[in-house]
């Protein structure tokens, strides 16, 4: 379940990557700024509040007692389409046919520009979110699995969270429609194209803006499923943003071009990181989950730099 929850996030990288060819570092900030964006709708919160008090003078910081959810979840969608558009029209469509590195680089700054961006907007207080979703234990599978057990065992059943629960089905949900969009459908077959070479795409007629846009809001609908699910479990935090770097083994692991590879890296990261804290944390002083996905990726990287289901590297010579 862990693994599904760092998964979310790797998605959003995997279709920058697969359409533009760019390692987006903004991606778990992009998450953050979607959640923020989120629960300031649903309170009712003012944006700029704390700057337009320290201008005016006034002291403003609600508008009301907010929204429903359902119509905040489709305002900040609105929001991160809007910085789709914004992104290509200033950013993007100055960087064409240039370096990966330069990409790179450009999205290193829409992360700190989105995260100073966030906290002059809502500010940086901890936000609580609530989307309805279910949360806590599940009795229901604990009394079925305490059952497995004879009658004499001290054993109370297994613990799983609803809420991750939750989070398993809107992934295999996304997993699934996004797989099918890239393979049958010509816009899907056009963000190939252009991942694999910007001014080849262009000489056939696709239209890069279009599909910078297309990609970057795809990306940003992500950034906002994977923001509602961490910030219900842990609250709406700039540490929120961090969880970008849990993404990277997964990314390693699963691909940085396959959607499904996402899902799976994601699985194993997540089994591998609690089976050993379990049992090589006791062998070695314990406090080897924050690290043991980097160094599994590390090793993975010796035997299949381009992933389980990364694109394979065939070079002539």
């Amino acid at each position: 379940m862990a693994g599904v929850m760092y998964s979310l996030v790797a998605l959003g990288f995997v279709l920058i990557f697969k359409a533009s060819g760019i390692f987006n570092f903004a991606q778990g900030v992009m998450a953050l700024f979607a959640a923020l964006t989120l629960v300031g709708f649903q309170t009712g919160q003012v944006p700029f509040s704390h700057l337009i008090n320290a201008i005016f003078g006034t002291d403003i910081h609600h508008w009301g007692g907010g929204m429903p959810t359902i119509l905040a979840i489709v305002l900040a969608m609105g929001v991160m389409v809007l910085l789709a558009f914004l992104l290509e029209r200033f950013v993007l469509k100055y960087l064409v046919n240039q370096e990966p590195i330069i990409l790179f680089m450009a999205t290193i700054g829409l992360a700190y520009f989105l995260e100073g961006l966030g906290d002059l907007m809502w500010g940086a207080d901890i936000k609580r979110m609530d989307v309805g979703l279910p949360s806590g234990g599940s009795f229901w599978w604990e009394d079925l699995t305490r059952a497995w057990a004879p009658a004499d065992a001290d054993y109370y059943g297994m613990y799983i969270d609803t809420l991750d629960v939750s989070a398993a089905i809107i992934a295999a949900i996304l997993v699934t429609g996004l797989t099918l969009f890239s393979q049958y459908t010509a816009t899907g077959r056009a963000l190939r194209a252009v991942a694999d070479d910007h001014q080849a795409a262009l000489s056939v007629g696709i239209s890069l803006r279009r599909i910078w846009v297309i990609v970057w809001s795809l990306a940003g609908f992500v950034a906002l499923v994977a923001g509602i699910l961490w910030g219900a479990k842990s609250g709406v935090q700039f540490s929120l943003s961090l969880i970008a770097l849990k993404a990277l083994p997964v990314l390693i692991l699963g691909g940085f071009t396959s959607i499904p590879g996402a899902i799976v890296g994601g699985l194993i990261i997540g089994v591998g990181e609690k089976l050993a804290e379990a049992y090589v944390g006791p062998l070695v002083g314990g406090a080897i989950e924050n690290w043991f996905a980097y160094m599994l990726a590390l090793a993975f990287l010796l035997f299949r730099p381009q992933g389980l289901y990364g694109e394979k590297i065939i070079e002539r010579i």
